[in-house]
């Protein structure tokens, strides 16, 4: 079974939605947590899809958060110096070669340095237009990231569609009042509009008013 949905642009989460940077992440934020006795289960439901400072204020609420946007900027540093295990998400290349001519942006929670490291390892082409951490005040999941995508693209959130696989990203899209594909396993416990496996169930079809996306 297909559906088709029509949209002017997308918008691409980046990791868990074009690549899979499962292993270093969670590599790196059981090492951080580990002195600080937090459970490795909570560390896991809180970093996928934020940015750092803000797992960061979740899991240690009492500490200054001046600390915690100090040590986010060692753990972007240290996540983009690692790729060890950053691989494409399955059919993520042919799904950005085929928007290459439509409406289009990432928006990520990792900072440039960070996106374009992943990107590279996983063999991905970054998309001309970005919205990364450098560019909003507040994480996913706040619409800040989803609505500077849209302006920047040119078309009304309604008329967008997001591609994602966290809670928070999930959750700021739809605050955007955006339509949301889900991605991966774990998606359809946030609830989107729509669920694929990964990028291979997906097909961009040229419209008048700009693209269809087929699914399934």
């Amino acid at each position: 079974m297909t559906e088709t949905i029509s949209a002017r642009a997308v918008l691409l989460d980046m990791d868990g939605t074009l690549v899979d940077s499962t292993a270093v992440v969670e590599r790196l934020w059981l090492a951080w947590a580990e002195p600080h006795g937090i459970d490795p289960a909570t560390v896991l439901s809180v970093v996928h899809g934020r940015q750092g400072h803000q797992s960061m204020a979740i899991m240690l609420p009492e500490r200054d958060h001046s600390l915690n946007l100090s040590e986010n900027r060692d753990m972007l540093a240290r996540e983009a110096g690692d790729v060890d295990g950053v691989i494409e998400i399955a059919g993520a290349a042919a799904f950005l070669s085929s928007l290459r001519e439509h409406a289009h942006a990432i928006v990520t929670s990792a900072d440039v340095r960070l996106m374009t490291a992943r990107m590279e390892a996983a063999g991905l082409a970054v998309p001309p237009l970005a919205v990364t951490a450098e560019s909003v005040s507040a994480s996913k999941p706040d619409p800040e990231g989803f609505l500077l995508g849209a302006e920047l693209v040119g078309a009304d959130p309604a008329d967008c569609v997001v591609f994602e696989d966290s809670g928070a990203g999930i959750q700021a899209a739809h605050a955007a009042g955006m339509r949301v594909v889900g991605v991966g396993p774990h998606a359809p416990t946030h609830s989107p509009d729509y669920h694929i496996d990964d990028l291979t169930q997906v097909r961009v079809v040229a419209s008048e008013h700009g693209l269809d996306l087929v699914i399934g």
